[in-house]
């Protein structure tokens, strides 16, 4: 198969449409929310999962940094179909932040395991871990709650869900892209 042409930035216009494709991915699911409490349970970070499994570290963060910018523009992809930057300033905002990192983080480990499902989880498990971080000291400071009521609010219910999310994640995505390399869409990993 012939090279495609690249863009200015580098990258060819199919691995943009792959970005674009992934970025609205996660603004069909991140939406859907289960209000818990103040912070709800998501699909947010199950589609950051795929995006990285699928796309790779760089390409994954990417949409998923699209995603946020179409959410902070008042685009209501956010839980409960909400947007702007007073969600990015709420209560629940780090969590947004976190995602990135938390994208870099599964990537690097997914990419270089060559997508090993143990070291896959160890990454998942581990980006998740910063996301939580950066969501639970954002929510106890915009929140005025204690660091203990923000682990038990923020962190402690979503646990088995977001394992279960990471297990899907681990057995699906690279099922997918798999079949996308088959198809040339992308190269297999």
């Amino acid at each position: 198969m012939a090279e495609q042409a690249k863009t200015k930035s580098g990258w060819s216009v199919r691995e943009m449409t792959l970005i674009a494709v992934m970025a609205a991915v996660t603004c069909v699911l991140g939406p859907l929310s289960v209000p818990i409490g103040v912070v709800p349970i998501s699909l947010t970070n199950l589609a950051v999962y795929f995006a990285v499994y699928i796309l790779g570290t760089k390409r994954g963060t990417l949409s998923y940094l699209v995603y946020l910018l179409i959410g902070l523009a008042g685009v209501p992809v956010f839980s409960g179909f909400t947007g702007g930057a007073g969600k990015l300033l709420g209560p629940t905002g780090g969590y947004l932040i976190g995602f990135a990192f938390m994208a870099l983080i599964c990537g690097i480990l997914i990419d270089r395991s060559h997508h090993n499902f143990v070291i896959g989880m160890a990454g998942m498990i581990l980006g998740t871990i910063v996301c939580y971080a950066f969501g639970t000291v954002w929510l106890a400071y915009q929140a005025g709650m204690t660091m203990g009521a923000a682990l038990a609010a923020g962190v402690l219910p979503f646990i088995p869900g977001d394992l279960a999310k990471m297990v899907v994640a681990a057995v699906v995505a690279p099922q997918v892209r798999r079949r996308l390399a088959k198809a040339k869409v992308c190269t297999e990993a």
